[in-house]
């Protein structure tokens, strides 16, 4: 099974658990390697959802194995201060807080305002996608009150 088709496999089993596929993940952090699914829906994904999903993939894995060796398989949501890595990331954040690293170093804060043909509208900038480095969602936690 390609990557292509492995990912496919994936995205169907989510959106058959009335999910959808945000992003895929594989990373190497320490001595340990990571295949990491990351899932949304409309009013958040619980610990049920990814247990479910996780469950439904696993078996798949045992028999295609994506990671070359020892991995640890992870289903989770991709959190409320989540990457941004494609432009559907960004479309789907609009009128959120965005924090963006341009290739050359320059520092982007504030409101992702729209996202229009590869161009990001961040505050009173505006971005193209392929010179976006880094981004990311934020929270700012200094407009909320919390009970004491």
């Amino acid at each position: 099974m390609t990557r292509e088709e492995l990912k496919n496999v994936i995205k169907n089993i989510v959106e058959d658990n009335g999910c959808e596929l945000y992003d895929i993940e594989e990373t190497m952090e320490g001595d340990h390697k990571y295949f990491r699914v990351y899932i949304t829906k409309p009013g958040g994904v619980n610990l049920n959802d990814c247990t479910a999903i996780n469950n439904l993939i696993s078996p798949i894995f045992d028999v295609e194995d994506p990671v070359e060796g020892k991995y640890f398989l992870e289903v989770s949501s991709p959190g409320v201060e989540r990457k941004l890595t494609k432009p559907e990331h960004f479309e789907k954040s609009i009128g959120e807080n965005v924090k963006v690293t341009t290739n050359e170093g320059k520092k982007l804060k504030g409101q992702l305002k729209s996202f229009i043909d590869g161009v990001a509208e961040i505050g009173k900038e505006k971005v193209n996608f392929n010179d976006i480095k880094k981004a990311k969602t934020y929270v700012d936690w200094s407009t909320y009150k919390f009970d004491e």
